[in-house]
């Protein structure tokens, strides 16, 4: 799998590292979805809201992808964690699946480590993103 640019916004970055950083305090160390987000953040391109392209997936982002392993489709919106609820369709960045998708773009495929071995999946589009529709937050 080739190595991409992974975007994120620079509101976003911001309040993820200080999600992290409180986490850190109470030893979130054992929990490897939290160590992924951490790495994922270490290694992405930070932007500002204008800067990020449209097809790219970003918090409150609202996307159709594709799990290649099963061939079921989902369509989940990623936001912070105090606004998950997997049953209306919000997925918590901090999630497997949320920290997998943050950053990428449509068309890119997704491999990552879960506990029964590796997910696959493809962005195939990107249903509305806050940044590109002009709906800039803090």
């Amino acid at each position: 799998m080739k190595e991409r640019t992974i975007y994120i916004t620079e509101p976003d970055f911001e309040k993820l590292e200080g999600l992290l950083d409180g986490m850190k305090k109470t030893g979130f160390r054992d929990r490897d979805d939290l160590t992924s987000l951490e790495e994922e953040l270490d290694k992405s391109k930070v932007v500002a809201q204008r800067e990020v392209p449209p097809d790219v997936v970003t918090i409150n982002s609202r996307v159709r992808f594709r799990d290649l392993d099963s061939d079921q489709e989902m369509i989940v919106t990623l936001v912070f964690p105090n606004n998950a609820n997997f049953s209306e369709g919000r997925i918590s960045v901090t999630s497997q699946i949320g920290t997998a998708l943050l950053g990428y773009a449509v068309g890119d495929i997704i491999e990552w480590k879960v506990r029964a071995g590796t997910k696959t999946i493809q962005i195939e589009e990107i249903i509305y993103q806050p940044e590109a529709a002009g709906d800039y937050h803090l």
